[in-house]
């Protein structure tokens, strides 16, 4: 690499971590509900310090941000917290109700450290679902979910962590994760559409079978 080529490459660093940088001057600024030069001048280096002398991995941002994929994210988010609050709700007053919960491990589909948080964040929102842990390595979410007695309990909780995960990368995330994101939701629906199509034929032709 050239040291014109490098010098470029720092600078494209510091310019897609600069909101990073931002909102951690906004929000010690928030801390101390007070502005003036000392308490911007000790946010900055405390920022700086934060995201480069701190033992982290390196949160790089995209450079973009979709507002039609935010505000449907937005709503989505709104509508599982919604549903799940409804269904804790319930299952605490009914009294036929026996706990059968699970610890469960969803494959995401990024390896991004960001994509990764957020996606652990906003499962943790939804009533019902607790994050345990999380591999980064492997990109694996173990979660501890509430009322999982089924496979097909078990099933919905992975595809809704899966759509928290497209979602925020539809509005935030790189363009190639934005493709990848898609290519696994067609193939899902491809799946489910082969084995919804293929269930009732597959009766259809065991029953008649002579043999």
């Amino acid at each position: 690499m050239t040291r014109t080529e490098h010098e470029t490459s720092r600078w494209r660093l510091v310019w897609r971590q600069l909101p990073l940088l931002i909102a951690l001057v906004a929000l010690w600024l928030f801390l101390w509900d007070h502005i003036d030069v000392l308490t911007i001048t000790t946010g900055v280096l405390l920022a700086i310090a934060v995201t480069r002398v701190l033992y982290l991995p390196p949160i790089l941002l995209s450079g973009r941000f979709n507002p039609w994929h935010g505000l449907v994210f937005g709503l989505r988010m709104m509508g599982w917290v919604t549903v799940a609050s409804l269904q804790v709700g319930f299952l605490a007053v009914n009294p036929r109700w026996h706990p059968m919960n699970s610890i469960i491990a969803i494959q995401l589909l990024t390896r991004s450290d960001l994509v990764t948080t957020l996606t652990a964040e906003a499962t943790s929102v939804v009533p019902g679902t607790v994050v345990v842990d999380i591999d980064r390595e492997r990109g694996l979410l173990y979660l501890h979910v509430l009322g999982t007695r089924t496979a097909a309990d078990i099933e919905r909780n992975r595809l809704q962590v899966l759509g928290m995960e497209e979602g925020i990368v539809l509005a935030i995330g790189t363009r190639e994760q934005a493709a990848s994101v898609r290519e696994a939701r067609r193939a899902r629906r491809a799946a489910g559409r082969s084995a919804a199509g293929s269930g009732p034929e597959s009766t259809r032709s065991s029953k008649g079978d002579p043999s």
